[in-house]
């Protein structure tokens, strides 16, 4: 049985375990015994960067994997035969979990005393709560680096069958401690991980600060220098808060954060050292230039967005369809080509993003399902499942015209405005039917895009004029008769060398419309930049979408094309807004 079915297998009883846990806190809270440690938000956040990492580990298992067992064959000190022989007895198998634990340990400890690996492993700590849901809260990013620190493993010859079974051991181990209703165990505390012990590790306070790294072993840390008992309230998260839902940005945050750092830094030695001293360290001088004020603990609040009940159902059942489709996925993972499984990582993680943003108030349940949608009509048409895709490419754009319907309706009247996004939104929906059709539906497709796109120039001429930078229409008119040119090398049909020069003609006054327009209206209206980057991801997919059909056949081609579709869409859709409202 491959790791991805086990960790599949052992979901329902992760889920059986929380629900205990959460029940255990609601009665202490209401008896004045104790607390409820859970929030919807945080565990849906939590778990979803759990399915992240898990989803994700499909892809960068195989670096961490592929090296191990390369090290293995090549370097390995003992012979194949005799050690394994040796690490497959029962005390083999046991050293080899201790010899684990031990590689664990300063994996972990360094992952919080070098800023790149605290970079991977902050996601763990990152949740203002401790319960058994922040328990699967894991990195999507740790395989890149760590696995250095399990390579004496393969030295010694540590088969990477056995390697594999006792990091899932290690792994799963760790789930039961993260809790706040196991107080100490006593003698159990002086020898192992536990409850306890591994909350210390999770606190922000000044004196429990990078203790307690044990995965199993808490001896570790007793002979290491590093163990701390547990012996007051313990205040979790992270020094520099996420203050956030966002999956994404949990992964990316602190990287964003050194990457400016080490720009910002004057020295070359300075840029370098970003990375690689201790969190929190930073040049002197980009300490002055971009100061940041102090921890205090006494000003740790805990980040809880407001958002109605009805948007929490909501949330939820979208939470429980998704972890259904991870479990699918995880479980059919490991013999799928690994270009599908990319194809589903990206559509999996647009829906936990989409979660995620809804639970914090930034977008509402229409545009989640928009998102959603869109992500499974890129996804079913990369993967060729012709049933599904049928149902969700017209069930995207119809899902945005709601929207912009609802939201027009909102605003007390319907402009002409509001009826220009419509319209372009309409034929957008009647193009994306019929290219769904046969190859004699292409040119009929192609005039209702064309029609999108001058109702799309109407709209953005509103407020500004016609076309307010008119070197920005130059570039893009250059642009689009370099593409032009390209397609007519390429081998485009003389039927359709008209039509396509047309729409070139047409999209690249789009896109210049939208750029100008936000350079007129960017300090009133930001969000017009957005708009105009969606304008030029309709250039890059109609681009896309015509070098695969009369060029030369792009890899994973409707993965890109749809994806930079339906990114315009939604960034119009979403972003446009009337001058002055």
């Amino acid at each position: 049985m491959r790791p991805g079915q086990i960790i599949v297998l052992a979901t329902p009883v992760f889920f059986l375990l929380i629900a205990i846990e959460f029940a255990v806190g609601r009665m202490r809270a209401r008896r004045g015994t104790g607390h409820d440690t859970y929030r919807l938000a945080d565990a849906v956040n939590s778990i979803g960067l759990g399915m992240l990492s898990q989803i994700s580990a499909v892809l960068t298992g195989l670096l961490r994997i592929g090296i191990y067992t390369a090290v293995y064959s090549a370097v390995a000190l003992f012979p194949k035969e005799a050690a394994s022989e040796f690490w497959t007895t029962w005390y083999g198998w046991l050293l080899a979990l201790v010899f684990y634990d031990l590689c664990y340990y300063w994996l972990h400890r360094m992952g919080h005393e070098s800023a790149v690996l605290w970079a991977a492993h902050v996601v763990h700590h990152q949740s203002q709560h401790y319960n058994l849901s922040t328990a699967l809260r894991q990195t999507s990013s740790g395989a890149l680096l760590g696995w250095i620190f399990y390579m004496p493993m393969a030295v010694a010859g540590v088969p990477p069958l056995v390697f594999v079974v006792v990091a899932l051991i290690d792994l799963l181990y760790q789930f039961w401690v993260h809790t706040e209703q196991v107080g100490k165990l006593g003698w159990f505390d002086r020898w192992f991980c536990s409850p306890s012990n591994h909350r210390v590790h999770h606190a922000v306070n000044d004196t429990y600060l990078d203790r307690n790294y044990g995965g199993i072993l808490i001896v570790w840390d007793r002979m290491f220098g590093t163990f701390r008992e547990e012996d007051e309230r313990c205040v979790y998260g992270t020094r520099g808060e996420l203050k956030s839902w966002d999956p994404l940005w949990a992964n990316a945050e602190v990287y964003w954060t050194l990457a400016k750092d080490s720009w910002h830094a004057r020295s070359w030695a300075d840029k370098l050292r970003v990375w690689l001293k201790p969190p929190g360290w930073r040049p002197a001088d980009v300490a002055a230039r971009f100061p940041k004020p102090a921890f205090d603990i006494a000003k740790v609040t805990r980040y809880e967005p407001v958002v109605s009940h009805g948007v929490q159902w909501f949330a939820g059942v979208q939470f429980l369809l998704m972890l259904g489709g991870v479990a699918f996925f995880l479980w059919f993972s490991d013999g799928m080509p690994l270009q599908r499984s990319a194809v589903w990582l990206a559509a999996l993680t647009a829906s936990l993003w989409a979660i995620g943003a809804v639970l914090q108030g930034r977008l509402s349940v229409t545009e989640v399902l928009l998102v959603e949608a869109a992500a499974l009509a890129t996804a079913s048409a990369a993967l060729g499942i012709d049933w599904l895709h049928h149902i969700c490419k017209p069930l995207a754009l119809s899902i945005a015209i709601v929207f912009a319907a609802r939201r027009a309706m909102a605003s007390g009247a319907v402009t002409r405005f509001e009826g220009l996004l419509l319209a372009g939104l309409v034929a957008s929906l009647a193009g994306d039917v019929l290219l769904m059709g046969s190859a004699a539906l292409f040119v009929p497709g192609l005039i209702c895009f064309l029609l999108a796109h001058l109702a799309y120039i109407a709209l953005f001429r509103i407020g500004v004029g016609m076309f307010p930078r008119r070197a920005v229409l130059a570039a893009t008119l250059l642009i689009g008769a370099g593409m032009y040119a390209f397609l007519w090398q390429g081998g485009l049909p003389p039927a359709l060398r008209i039509p396509v020069g047309v729409y070139v003609v047409v999209i690249a006054c789009m896109a210049a419309q939208a750029i100008g327009r936000a350079a007129v209206l960017r300090a009133a209206d930001p969000s017009a930049v957005w708009v105009a980057v969606g304008a030029c991801f309709f250039m890059l997919s109609d681009a896309l979408l015509a070098t695969n059909r009369f060029v030369s056949p792009l890899p994973l081609a409707q993965l890109w094309v749809l994806a930079t579709y339906y990114a315009a869409q939604i960034l119009i859709v979403r972003h446009v807004r009337r001058p002055g409202a």
